[in-house]
C-alpha cells in the first residue's frame, strides 16, 4: 500500500459509507417483515387458482424471499466494510506510532513517490545507528503490507460476494472481513491439495481436504472459488485417480473407510459452486459438461462416470443439470443406438474404479447419481422427465397403440417413458455383492420429485407451490404408464413408497377421477355443469391432472401391493377426508366455492370418494398379503404407525385452495399432545388402530376380512363427519355422520367391484 495514503487517509468517507449500509440494513429489515407478513402472507392464504395459484403465488413468495437474500447480503457487505475500516484504522495507528518511535530516535520517514524512506537526523545519529533506521524500515513495511493485504481481501472479497449472482442476491453470511479472506484462502490451499497426482496424495493431504471441505460446503465464495481454481479437468481427474486402486495405494489403504464422507462433503461442495452466477462458474459449468463424454484415468471412466457420482447430495443449479442430463441422454443414445440395446458403457468391468463410495451401487452408471441429483433439484427433474429422449421422426423402433385400434405405429418418447417404461437398467452390486436396486430407486425420487415440486424424501409445506401444468403432465403419464403395466412397479416395489408419496400429494385430482365426469371440452351443458360441481367438491389449486378412472384405479390397486406406499396413500386420503368435511360443513364458506347446500348429499359425496380410495388400497393389499397374511398384515400396519413420528404439522395432502378456509390443518398426532383439531383426531385414531393391530399376536386382519376394512373406514370416515359437524356448531351432528356412514359404504362396495372389472388379472387371492 501507498504509504502517503495510508499515513494521510481520511476515513470519513469510509465512516459514512458503513453508516449508510447500517441503515439500509434497518429499512431492509422493515421490508422482509412486510414482505413475509403481508406479501407473503396474503399470498399463502389466498385462495387462487388455475395462473395465479401458480405463476403468481410462486412468484410473490421468490420475491419476498428477496428480501431476506438482500438483507443477509447487505448484512455481510457492511460487515466486511466495517471492519476493513477497522482494520486500516488499527494499520494507520501503528503507522504513525512507529514513526513517533523513530522520531525519539532522532530517525526521520518521508514520503518517497508510492514509498517511503527512513534517514537518521542530520545533526543527531541514531543511538543504534543502522541498525534502529533498518527496524523501523521493516516494521513500517510490516504494517503496510498487512494493510496492503487487507484492502485487497476485502476488495476481491467484496466482489466476489457481489459476482455470485447476476440477478437478486446472494445468501452467503459472513460476519467480517477476515473470515471472507479466509474462504478464499482455503478454498485455493484445498484446490492445490486436489491437484496432486493421485500418487503424491498422502493421508494427511485427504485428511485435510475432507475436514476443509466439510467445513466450507455450503459457503458460495468458497465453492466457487474451490471449484472454478481446481477446473473441471481437476474435479474429473481427483475422484477419478482417487479411486484407481493402482495409484493411490497408501491414502486408499489407510483412508478407504472415509472415502464416502468425502464423496458427500465434494458433492456438496460442488453443488453450491453451481449456484453461483460467475462468468468463471458459467464457463465452468459449460466445460463440466463437454468433459461428459471424455475418458479419464488409467480405468478409461468416461467423465459423466465420474460427476454423476459427486452430485448425489446438494442442490445443483437447474440449467446446469438440465444441460448435463441433455448431453447424458445424447450419449445414452449413441451407446444404445437410441434405445435398442441396453447401455453396455455403463456396465463396470474388471478393475474398474469404484467411483460411488456409499455401498448402494458401483457408480458405474452415470444415471444413477444423476437420478439422486434430480430428486434434490424438482424444478430440474420436471423439465428433464418431459423432455424428449426421441421423436417420432427419429431412427428408433418405439410402438405404440396410440389409438387403440389395435395396431402400434411409431412413436415419440419422453425421457420419462424411456427411462421408465423402457431402458435396460445395467446389472449393478451393492457392498454386500447383492444386486442393487439404486438406479430404479433413484429414478422413483426423481419422479417424486418433478411431479410434488418439493426433494424428494420431504412434504408439502406452506411456501410449496399448487402443481403446474408440466408437472401434473408427468403425473398423467405416470398413473398411465402404471395402469398400462403394473410390472413396472410390482417387479420393482421398493420404488412403490415414492409412488405413495406422489399420490398422496394428487388426491383432489385423483378423487376428481372417481367422479368418471366428462373433463372434455366438447362436453355437452349439462356435462360441463356436473364437471363444475365436481371441481368445487374438489377443489384444485393449480393445474389439474386429469387422469382416467380406470387409470387411476388400477394405479392405487399396485401402489397398495406395497406396505409403504399403501401407509402414504391411506394417511394421506384420511386426512383429505376430514379436511374435505371441515372445509364443505363451514356455514363461512362463500356460496361460489359451494358444492351443494344439501349436506346430506356434501357428505355422502366426500365420503363415497373417500370409501372408493380406500377399498381400491384394500384390493391392493389383499393381493399382496394372501400369503403369509398375518406377518404381512403387521408390515401394513407398521408402515401407517410409523407416519404418526413422520408428520411435522402436516401430511402434505390439504384439499388443494388457500387455507383460508381450512380450520383444522393436520396437527396434534404428531405432537403427541390432544387432537384437538378434525383431521388430527381422525388421523389418531388411525394410527392408534395401526398400532394395536402391529403389535405381536394382534393378528390384523384387514388384508383377510374386507368387511373389517369396511367398518375401519365408516368409523373413521363418520368420526371425521361428526367432529366437523361440532367444530361449525351445526345442530345435527349425529344424522351427518350417518350420511358419511352410508356414502363411504356404497364408495367402499363400489371400489371393489370396480377394481375387480379394471383389473381382473390382479384378483387372483380375493
Amino acid at each position: 500500500m501507498d504509504f502517503e495514503a495510508l499515513h494521510s487517509a481520511n476515513f470519513k468517507l469510509l465512516d459514512d459509507t458503513v453508516g449508510d449500509w447500517s441503515t439500509v440494513l434497518t429499512n431492509l429489515e422493515k421490508l422482509k417483515k412486510d414482505a413475509e407478513d403481508g406479501l407473503h402472507g396474503q399470498a399463502k392464504k389466498s385462495d387462487w387458482s388455475g395462473y395465479n395459484a401458480t405463476v403468481s403465488r410462486e412468484f410473490i413468495g421468490k420475491t419476498a424471499g428477496e428480501f431476506g437474500d438482500a438483507l443477509t447480503q447487505a448484512t455481510s457487505i457492511r460487515n466486511i466494510m466495517r471492519d476493513t475500516r477497522d482494520e486500516l484504522k488499527t494499520q494507520q495507528r501503528l503507522l504513525k506510532e512507529a514513526i513517533e518511535r523513530g522520531r525519539g530516535k532522532n530517525l526521520t520517514v518521508t514520503a518517497n513517490g508510492g514509498g517511503y524512506t527512513v534517514r537518521e537526523n542530520p545533526d543527531k545519529k541514531a543511538p543504534g545507528g543502522q541498525t534502529d533506521v533498518d527496524g523501523l524500515r521493516d516494521e513500517l513495511k510490516v504494517v503496510l503490507d498487512k494493510a496492503a493485504e487487507i484492502d485487497s481481501t476485502a476488495a476481491i472479497s467484496l466482489k466476489a460476494l457481489v459476482d455470485l449472482t447476476d440477478h437478486g442476491f446472494s445468501d452467503a453470511t459472513y460476519k467480517d472481513r477476515d473470515e471472507a479472506a479466509d474462504a478464499l484462502k482455503e478454498a485455493e490451499r484445498l484446490a492445490a491439495l486436489a491437484k496432486k497426482k493421485p500418487e503424491d496424495m498422502t493421508p494427511r493431504d485427504f485428511d485435510a481436504l475432507e475436514s476443509g471441505l466439510e467445513k466450507y460446503s455450503g459457503d458460495e465464495i468458497f465453492a466457487e472459488h474451490f471449484a472454478t481454481t481446481l477446473k473441471p479437468e481437476g474435479v474429473l481427474n481427483f475422484w477419478a485417480g482417487l479411486n484407481d486402486p493402482h495409484a493411490v495405494y497408501k491414502v486408499g489403504h489407510e483412508r478407504v473407510d472415509q472415502y464416502d464422507d468425502l464423496q458427500k462433503v465434494l458433492s456438496l461442495t460442488l453443488a453450491s459452486a453451481t449456484q453461483a452466477d460467475t462468468p468463471e462458474m458459467s464457463r465452468w459449468k459449460v466445460d463440466m459438461v463437454n468433459l461428459g463424454d471424455q475418458q479419464f484415468s488409467r480405468s478409461n471412466s468416461m467423465g459423466f462416470q465420474v460427476m454423476s457420482n459427486l452430485m448425489r447430495w446438494g442442490d445443483y443449479d437447474d440449467r446446469f443439470l438440465n444441460d448435463y442430463g441433455s448431453r447424458l441422454i445424447e450419449t445414452e443414445k449413441k451407446m444404445t443406438d437410441n434405445g435398442r440395446r441396453e447401455p453396455m458403457g455403463w456396465h463396470r468391468m474388471g478393475m474398474d474404479p469404484l467411483l460411488n463410495r456409499t455401498g448402494t451401487d458401483s457408480g458405474a452408471d452415470p444415471m444413477t447419481g444423476f437420478m439422486k441429483a434430480l430428486a434434490n433439484s424438482p424444478d430440474a427433474a420436471t423439465e428433464f422427465f418431459n423432455a424428449d429422449f426421441v421423436t417420432k421422426d427419429e431412427d428408433h423402433e418405439f410402438e405404440r397403440d396410440t389409438d387403440g385400434n389395435g395396431r402400434n405405429g411409431k412413436v415419440g418418447l419422453s425421457n420419462f417413458q424411456y427411462l421408465f417404461e423402457e431402458r435396460e437398467w445395467p446389472q449393478d452390486y451393492d457392498a454386500k455383492g447383492e444386486d442393487s436396486i439404486a438406479g430404479r430407486n433413484n429414478l422413483a425420487m426423481a419422479l417424486e420429485a418433478a411431479t410434488t415440486g418439493h426433494s424428494a424424501g420431504q412434504l408439502r409445506t406452506d411456501d410449496t407451490p399448487p402443481h403446474n401444468s408440466e408437472q401434473t403432465k408427468l403425473m398423467e403419464n405416470l398413473v398411465q404408464s402404471i395402469s398400462d403395466n403394473n410390472k413396472r412397479l410390482t417387479e420393482h416395489g421398493y420404488m412403490s413408497d415414492s409412488m405413495g408419496q406422489i399420490a398422496s400429494e394428487y388426491l383432489p385430482d385423483i378423487n376428481r377421477a372417481t367422479t368418471e365426469t366428462n373433463a372434455d371440452p366438447n362436453a355437452t351443458q349439462a356435462e360441463k355443469e356436473a364437471r363444475d360441481r365436481i371441481e368445487r367438491l374438489f377443489p384444485v389449486a393449480g393445474s389439474e391432472a386429469v387422469m382416467d378412472h380406470r387409470a387411476v384405479s388400477r394405479f392405487l390397486l399396485t401402489v397398495g401391493q406395497d406396505p409403504e406406499g399403501y401407509a402414504a396413500v391411506e394417511v394421506g386420503q384420511k386426512a383429505y377426508m376430514a379436511n374435505l368435511m371441515d372445509y364443505h360443513l363451514n356455514p363461512d364458506l362463500p356460496q361460489s366455492d359451494r358444492f351443494s347446500d344439501d349436506r346430506q348429499l356434501v357428505v355422502r359425496e366426500i365420503a363415497h370418494a373417500s370409501g372408493e380410495v380406500s377399498a381400491t388400497l384394500n384390493v391392493g393389499r389383499q393381493e399382496a398379503t394372501a400369503g403369509d397374511a398375518e406377518t404381512a398384515d403387521k408390515e401394513y400396519e407398521q408402515s401407517v404407525a410409523m407416519w404418526k413420528s413422520g408428520i411435522s404439522g402436516v401430511v402434505g395432502t390439504g384439499i388443494g385452495v388457500g387455507t383460508s378456509f381450512v380450520a383444522s390443518p393436520v396437527v396434534g398426532a404428531a405432537a403427541g399432545g390432544a387432537a384437538s383439531t378434525v383431521s388430527g383426531m381422525i388421523l389418531e385414531g388411525l394410527f392408534m388402530d395401526a398400532e394395536g393391530s402391529a403389535k405381536e399376536g394382534a393378528g390384523a386382519q384387514m388384508g383377510k376380512d374386507w368387511e373389517n376394512g369396511l367398518e375401519t373406514n365408516i368409523k373413521h370416515t363418520a368420526g371425521a363427519a361428526d367432529a366437523a359437524a361440532k367444530a361449525h356448531g351445526l345442530a345435527d351432528p349425529g344424522d351427518i355422520a350417518e350420511y358419511a356412514r352410508s356414502g363411504v359404504r356404497d364408495g367402499y362396495d363400489f371400489g371393489g367391484n370396480f377394481a375387480d372389472r379394471v383389473a381382473p388379472e390382479l384378483q387372483t387371492n380375493i
